[in-house]
């Protein structure tokens, strides 16, 4: 049997009351008392459930999450499973609020970080852009006793607790690795296409993905990288302008959003057929893509288990206990057209 509050009591040699005093860290006890069931905790072995006296309270955890804005379709889907998990608020006891903010404009984030300290919540989670002010507002959230997650991009040099996101450069080393087998011997340069390299999983994409297009014997020319923000609009332009400026063009990574504009650039000039395309995550306008075959192979994280990590996580900073490390891995999904998941109803 696991020792309970009364064994603690009797143990001490105190009241119930007394031992509920010590556990939830409440005045009115003497320091020879406090340390009489401390010793009995330590004796007896006792582990309190948090859960079951959260539970019991009634306690509820405010968290507030803060998102890009913009047309990118992962992030709209990032943004889904917030409102889902809002939905299992009663039953999760949480009261989750969203804050968005321009895409890739670091001071409207920090701004947004400060903002969300000014309303006291057990914790933040964040797509992070890499700036020191967004770092400054990190550490304030920390020196305030506020738990933060860094969401899909993380952020070097903060006080954050945990990331929940993908091994970003172990996702380019395998786009790399793939890009590499596709083209064989196959001549010609490849482009890299990215959002932001304000944003660290972009820069560790890129990290991955040029030290593994590398490897080998045959070094493949990668042309410099060409940033469209992850606006599909501006995406394309970049697309069409390595094209004519690259007949021989061999293959394009798309390391960030705006995929649209890449497949309307590749189909537009009829050549999908002739160019590798691997892109990142698994939309509407990507998964027809790789059907058509426009697009070649799909990296893919779980925008689901991101959101439910980033909570578990958040939760448990805010009772004090650690995570379980293996339940909050991000694991990275390869699609190609013939191993699609169903598409959701």
């Amino acid at each position: 049997m696991r020792p309970t509050v009364h064994d603690i009591a009797a143990e001490a040699g105190v009241s119930l009351a007394t031992v509920d005093r010590v556990l939830n860290n409440r005045p009115g006890v003497r320091s020879v008392t406090r340390d009489k069931v401390e010793r009995a905790i330590a004796t007896l072995g006792y582990v309190r459930d948090v859960a079951a006296a959260n539970l019991a309270k009634g306690r509820s955890y405010p968290l507030i999450f803060i998102l890009p804005e913009g047309e990118n379709a992962f992030m709209r889907g990032l943004e889904a499973e917030v409102e889902a998990a809002r939905a299992r608020s009663a039953v999760e006891r949480t009261d989750i609020s969203i804050l968005s903010v321009p895409a890739f404009d670091a001071t409207a984030l920090a701004d947004a970080l400060d903002e969300a300290c000014s309303r006291e919540p057990a914790g933040v989670a964040v797509v992070a852009v890499e700036a020191p002010e967004v770092v400054a507002a990190v550490g304030r959230l920390r020196e305030d006793g506020i738990a933060v997650v860094t969401l899909v991009s993380d952020l070097t040099g903060s006080e954050r607790d945990h990331f929940a996101g993908v091994d970003n450069i172990a996702a380019g080393r395998t786009a790399g690795s793939l890009m590499r087998r596709f083209l064989g011997g196959r001549d010609g340069p490849v482009a890299i296409v990215a959002g932001s390299m304000l944003v660290r999983d972009h820069r560790d994409r890129l990290e991955g993905f040029s030290a593994a297009v590398s490897e080998g014997a045959d070094t493949r020319h990668l042309l410099p990288v060409v940033e469209g923000h992850d606006d599909p609009t501006e995406v394309e332009t970049l697309v069409q302008d390595l094209l004519a400026a690259h007949a021989d063009l061999a293959g394009i990574y798309s390391l960030g959003a705006g995929n649209r504009g890449l497949i309307a650039a590749l189909e537009k000039a009829g050549r999908q057929s002739e160019i590798c395309a691997i892109a990142h995550e698994l939309t509407p306008y990507s998964r027809a893509a790789l059907i058509s075959g426009t697009i070649d192979a799909l990296l893919n994280q779980d925008a689901g288990h991101e959101v439910r990590s980033a909570i578990r996580v958040l939760k448990a900073r805010a009772d004090g206990l650690s995570m379980i490390e293996a339940q909050e891995r991000i694991r990275i999904d390869i699609f190609l057209k013939d191993n699609l998941p169903v598409e959701p109803a």
